[in-house]
């Protein structure tokens, strides 16, 4: 796969950079980056693209809604880990 600037390699780092992108989870700075990778990296694209395609089928196919508590607290332990790190 390609070197990923300014995402790490086109693995681990790359891939949870992505996923915090489409989920909105990344500061406005941030999402600048990525939509700029974007548009020169096409493995990252095609990722991108894949996913978009994965959550939309999801979402066709699923009527019920997450309560927000559920979503407040998976964001608090994602943050959590990552203070550990």
């Amino acid at each position: 796969m390609s070197d990923c600037q300014g995402l790490g390699d086109c693995d681990e780092s790359r891939l949870q950079r992505l996923y915090e992108y489409l989920d909105g989870a990344l500061p406005a700075h941030d999402v600048a980056e990525i939509r700029t990778h974007l548009e020169t990296c096409p493995d990252c694209l095609e990722e991108h693209d894949l996913e978009c395609m994965i959550r939309s089928a999801m979402k066709r196919s699923c009527h019920e809604q997450a309560p927000a508590a559920l979503k407040t607290s998976i964001l608090d332990k994602i943050h959590a880990l990552r203070a550990q790190s």
